[in-house]
């Protein structure tokens, strides 16, 4: 083991981490969407037998789902499996179980991993985020229109309806032919799939026994993907100063997770490791990070404090902090405060 502490050694360290492993990679597939899928078939099997089963089973159901999205993320990178082929058919097929059409979403997400943390290329794949300047200097209409944004019962209610059934649907005028034929593609298995369910066991069951999982998996997923990059002392900076380095050291948490939600997220929130080398499959985050000074110092975030970072709204460039309203101190200046 060769424990580095220096950005330039890691760099050349990290590339023995960065090899993917079919067998790993088909177990990971294997411990997430065949149990998903399974379950399904178990809340529908039991359905007429007690509802309490379905509430039961959701939350596992969600869990797997949850896992199933890191795995998909995974094959976005090209990390899950040896095989960049075989990493897009995998990617494509699981993209169908949550709904995003493969190349158009890797295409946005290698934009977040390019942008992270950049305050003058903001918008693409990240949670917006105004500085305290730019807030202020909205409409009264502009600065509601963020607050209710930013609300939780908004991003985390209404956020999943919209991030996982909408925005993927939805194909921007001058995208690639390539991009736009994956989401046709995406949406039309999704027709055939939903479509064939929806015959055989009526579209009441279908809705009872996957949206509740769903729904529910897309919230966490939000959750994850904020509190990642949104906590206090989080990395911004404009283009001239901005690192790509020190945004994945100090501008993606380490969420530390009890193991068993560490397993329904696929390491995830190792995501400091995940930003400075997305090559790392998941499954090998961990040893990463354990085995490298060089992460000794990266912000350690809880689950409670994941919560609270939910009141953090703004970027204060004064302080170099994300702050409350309240903390920005926008009584007083026309303003909704």
């Amino acid at each position: 083991m060769t424990v580095v502490s220096d950005r330039a050694a890691w760099h050349g360290v990290s590339a023995a981490y960065a090899q993917p492993r079919f067998g790993r990679g088909l177990l990971d597939v294997g411990t997430s969407a065949v149990p998903y899928l399974v379950l399904c078939l178990v809340m529908y099997l039991t359905l007429r037998v007690s509802p309490l089963i379905e509430v039961v089973l959701v939350l596992p159901a969600a869990g797997f789902l949850v896992r199933v999205f890191v795995v998909f993320h995974d094959c976005v990178h090209g990390s899950l499996l040896p095989s960049k082929r075989a990493n897009t058919i995998v990617g494509a097929v699981l993209g169908v179980l949550v709904l995003s059409p493969f190349l158009r979403w890797r295409h946005d997400h290698v934009a977040h991993h390019a942008t992270s943390g950049n305050l003058d290329r903001r918008g693409v794949g990240d949670v917006l985020t105004l500085t305290v300047a730019e807030y202020q200097a909205r409409s009264w209409r502009g600065q509601l229109g963020y607050r209710l944004f930013r609300n939780p019962l908004v991003m985390f209610g209404l956020g999943p309806l919209f991030a996982m059934i909408v925005a993927p649907r939805l194909v921007a005028r001058g995208t690639r032919r390539r991009l736009r034929n994956s989401v046709f593609a995406t949406d039309a298995a999704l027709v055939v799939i939903v479509g064939a369910l929806c015959w055989l066991i009526g579209w009441e069951d279908f809705l009872i026994v996957w949206a509740p999982a769903a729904l529910l998996a897309g919230s966490v997923g939000i959750w994850l993907f904020y509190v990642q990059h949104q906590f206090e002392d989080a990395y911004w900076q404009r283009q001239g100063e901005w690192s790509y380095d020190e945004a994945a050291l100090h501008g993606s948490s380490y969420l530390k997770l009890p193991k068993l939600l560490q397993f329904f997220t696929g390491n995830i929130g190792l995501h400091h490791v995940h930003h400075l080398n997305p090559r790392i499959p998941n499954y090998n985050l961990q040893r990463a990070h354990d085995e490298n000074a060089i992460f000794a110092s990266v912000r350690t975030v809880s689950v409670w404090d994941g919560l609270r970072a939910v009141k953090f709204k703004l970027w204060d460039e004064e302080t170099g902090q994300l702050v409350t309203f309240a903390q920005a101190n926008l009584h007083g200046q026309g303003v909704l405060a």
